[in-house]
């Protein structure tokens, strides 16, 4: 009987950010992307100069906990939830843990997506959602190791999830997921009528 095992596993992290720390009050944190959006000219400028649908603050804006106590509150969640992802990474920190990098707001509207990509510099990525309309688009996740199966024919449509070459998650408002960064990725296109609306962020190590 042969023995088949798995090796060099791609780890997916998934809570509701409740699950650490005090939680954050959604409405709240909606009404607060809403109007960071509004105020951030810098951000509206970019999101036009580069052809990007909806807005973004990555450009702009590099302290959004600083300006906003629910930031402060949602980074504190974050922080918890990282750390136990670590854990099971089985990362050795050494004195100097992850720390947050950078955060940032999305808004995506109907017909507006985000490309497939990687988080370059940084150890775990991840994103929280703040509005998911039913319709919306799901995230993305491609098999890191797609670009060297030169020769391998496609997978049945039957296979299991982990020996898929895509996988699409539709996250829940409130739900956290964390990857390594150098998982590719993407948004496909919002079909709903009402907006997408993440949070995404970067740690990077000491």
């Amino acid at each position: 009987m042969p023995k088949i095992d798995s090796l060099f596993v791609t780890r997916l992290y998934r809570a509701a950010l409740s699950e650490q720390g005090r939680g954050v009050d959604a409405q709240e944190l909606l009404a607060s992307c809403y109007s960071i959006a509004g105020d951030d000219e810098a951000g509206q400028a970019w999101c036009e100069e580069n052809g990007y649908p909806g807005y973004t603050s990555y450009a702009s804006l590099t302290d959004l906990p600083w300006r906003f106590p629910i930031f402060a509150e949602l980074v504190r969640s974050l922080d918890a939830h990282v750390a136990a992802f670590a854990e099971d990474l089985g990362f050795d920190l050494g004195d100097k843990g992850l720390v947050l990098e950078d955060l940032w707001i999305n808004i995506l509207p109907e017909g507006g997506s985000h490309s497939s990509h990687i988080h370059p510099h940084s150890v775990i990525s991840g994103t929280t959602y703040v509005a998911m309309p039913e319709d919306t688009s799901a995230l993305k996740l491609e098999d890191p190791r797609l670009a060297m199966m030169m020769a391998a024919p496609p997978r049945r449509k039957d296979v299991g999830e982990a020996l898929k070459s895509f996988v699409y998650l539709k996250p829940a408002v409130g739900e956290v997921l964390l990857w390594e960064s150098w998982l590719r990725h993407e948004v496909p296109v919002n079909l709903s009528e009402e907006d997408r609306i993440s949070v995404s962020f970067n740690y990077a190590w000491g």
